[in-house]
């Protein structure tokens, strides 16, 4: 997983020199093959990157909608760029709804093209991504630039031809599914079957057909009768790899729920809750805010799922509903701090976890720039830095630590000394190889272990 000057390397880096709102990344994701990545940002903007066949080193400025190669061509390069929203107004309720992308899943591939959605609060896209290397020349009633011809002057009939063009990637909207939510859209996820996907906001889960636009069906619905009665929110939610009738979801309780959606068409009722009970001795009026799940994702195995709190990542098998079999603190020393925390809101703050290709190591982020890798073998962690001196070419990345108490080692970083503006909140592994994806802010880093990708 790394150590010092061992093994992890920068493959490419696209960063920005100046900081707006909307140029944050908001979500990374990979699709299945690995060969393209697509990131959105606050700004409503999703950006394509595809993997080059030859591997070389480099890093480039990204800057609103372009690439500017600041060196040699890097191993993932822009494919395309284009804007999935813009910001809307609920005229009933009098509300602003921003455009910044939540969430993309890339559909699997089932023919040239590349299918994926895309969410802000409200609205869901399907995208179309495809190539275009041919043009066609020829046409009887058109001339060469498109207009209409005169009918009088056709004498004779031609065959068209598609003669060889320069490489364009078009993006086009194919479906628009709203109307579906009325509170804020917080997951996507794409069903194995291929045809579905379910959307889940505060209170309720609907699934879609990617044929059908104009309605979804409900799944989960937690809405009280009272909203005075409310208790928790969902905050996740994810179909099952490989069996197409479960899916979980998360809530602010930090209990996770496993539904089977051929027991009910309303899976209000859970086939299965996990739940870990509460350790009295650490209970304080920050319990209930750092024990909310803010990710869940199923193994690729599809036998564990792994979750997301505020201080820990933990690890549940399917088999065992009492509590996680592993727990990982990212952050502990942060407890002592859950007070400013809160006060600047940084308690609040939704990080993600994702595992590897073979489920053996997973990562989540944290502060100060700082992401986490841990083993499950081992159970040992990594404390890594994305930061722009590892955007040199073939730097190498260094373990870093947080010192608490002790001895202090050279390049310790004190707990006081963490900038908690610089969060690593979005993060994708590759699906088959060991490479990573990190956003920070509004810089986006691609790193790859190139020495001994088993070991991590």
């Amino acid at each position: 997983m790394g150590e010092d000057g061992e093994s992890t390397k920068i493959n490419h880096s696209f960063l920005r020199d100046y900081v707006t709102e909307a140029d944050v990344i908001s979500t990374v994701e990979f699709n299945q093959t690995g060969d393209l990545l697509a990131t959105g940002d606050k700004g409503g903007r999703v950006v394509i990157f595809q993997r080059e066949t030859q591997v070389s080193y480099g890093s480039g400025l990204l800057t609103k909608g372009e690439i500017e190669e600041l060196g040699e061509s890097g191993e993932y390069n822009v494919y395309s760029t284009f804007q999935s929203h813009e910001p809307d107004f609920d005229y009933l309720k009098s509300l602003e709804i921003e455009e910044k992308i939540n969430k993309i899943r890339w559909l699997p591939q089932q023919n040239a093209a590349h299918f994926l959605l895309s969410t802000n609060d409200k609205t869901i896209k399907l995208w179309k991504v495809s190539e275009r290397d041919k043009r066609p020349e020829g046409y009887n009633l058109k001339d060469e630039e498109g207009r209409v011809k005169d009918f009088s002057t056709v004498t004779s009939l031609q065959v068209p031809v598609l003669k060889p063009t320069d490489l364009m990637v078009e993006v086009r909207p194919r479906r628009v599914f709203s109307n579906g939510h009325t509170y804020h859209v917080n997951s996507i996820s794409v069903n194995s079957d291929g045809e579905t996907y379910l959307s889940a906001d505060d209170l309720r889960i609907n699934m879609w057909h990617l044929g059908i636009t104009d309605r979804s069906f409900n799944i989960v619905d937690i809405k009280p009768a009272n909203m005075e009665d409310l208790t928790e929110v969902i905050t996740a939610a994810e179909f099952h790899p490989k069996h197409c009738h479960l899916f979980v979801y998360s809530s602010s309780k930090g209990t996770l729920r496993l539904c089977d959606m051929r027991a009910s068409a309303l899976c209000d009722k859970h086939s299965k809750i996990f739940e870990e009970p509460e350790d009295p001795g650490n209970r304080s009026f920050f319990s209930e805010i750092i024990s909310s799940v803010s990710d869940v994702k199923f193994s690729h195995s599809g036998r564990y799922l792994l979750t997301r709190d505020y201080l820990t990542v933990k690890v549940w098998d399917l088999h065992m509903e009492k509590g996680p079999i592993e727990t990982y603190q990212v952050h502990e020393y942060l407890r002592s701090k859950l007070c400013s925390l809160y006060e600047n809101d940084c308690i609040f703050d939704k990080f993600e976890c994702v595992w590897n290709s073979t489920d053996s190591v997973i990562m989540t982020g944290a502060y100060n720039s700082f992401f986490r890798m841990f083993d499950r073998e081992t159970g040992r962690g990594v404390t890594l830095e994305a930061w722009r001196e590892s955007s040199k070419p073939r730097a190498v990345l260094r373990t870093r630590r947080v010192y608490t108490g002790g001895r202090r080692r050279r390049g310790d970083v004190g707990v006081d000394s963490l900038d908690f503006t610089k969060k690593i909140l979005h993060m994708a592994w590759h699906p088959d190889e060991n490479i990573i994806a990190i956003a920070a802010t509004n810089n986006l880093y691609i790193f790859q272990d190139r020495v001994n990708p088993e070991t991590q």
